[in-house]
């Protein structure tokens, strides 16, 4: 997963890092070593801290992939120190790389994950890869699908009581077919 990581980086470089003045060509590939680095890193950091919402989230695509999504925000934070750190980019020329290419790196990343006709990347693995292998045990494709849609029914990213109130009124569906969506 980690070297198809980087290629994906390395495909998304262009004007973030081998096109910008302001990173050295010397660095370049350090830099995308460090970008896919701080990726990783950052998912692992959002999985640790209990952000699993969060990522879970971003693969749903029920949030934008944007600078402005949390969990976009806190791995170009991981990005920016490790271009500080390994390359010796200032703030804001790590800040500039960050911004343009997390988000397409992330994009990019989910809709290969989504994409039936792409096995470069899968959920499972991702999950196993970002977990030390913690998740090996759990369906993450079969969580994934009930995030997407099944239990949350105003569509905020998390179950909760306006959810089950939903269910209970009949919109979306009525509480029977949820229950019976769990075992099924």
């Amino acid at each position: 997963m980690l070297d198809n990581l980087l290629n994906l980086v390395k495909q998304q470089a262009g004007s973030s890092i081998l096109n910008n003045p302001e990173v050295p060509n010397e660095k370049n590939e350090a830099a995308v070593e460090a970008a896919g680095q701080g990726i990783t890193g950052g998912l692992q950091q959002l999985l640790s801290q209990g952000g699993i919402k969060d990522v879970m989230s971003l693969f749903s695509g029920k949030n934008e992939i944007n600078s402005g999504n949390p969990a976009v925000q806190q791995v170009s934070g991981n990005v920016i120190q490790n271009l500080m750190d390994k390359v010796g980019l200032n703030q804001q020329q790590a800040s500039s790389v960050a911004g343009g290419l997390v988000p397409d790196v992330l994009k990019n990343l989910v809709n290969k994950t989504n994409d039936p006709n792409d096995n470069s990347f899968d959920i499972q693995s991702i999950f196993n890869s970002l977990s030390g292998g913690s998740t090996s045990g759990l369906n993450v494709q079969n969580l994934l699908n009930k995030f997407k849609g099944g239990l949350d029914q105003d569509g905020d990213g998390d179950v909760d009581l306006q959810d089950l109130s939903a269910a209970f009124s009949g919109k979306g569906g009525g509480v029977m077919d949820k229950l019976k969506g769990l075992f099924n």
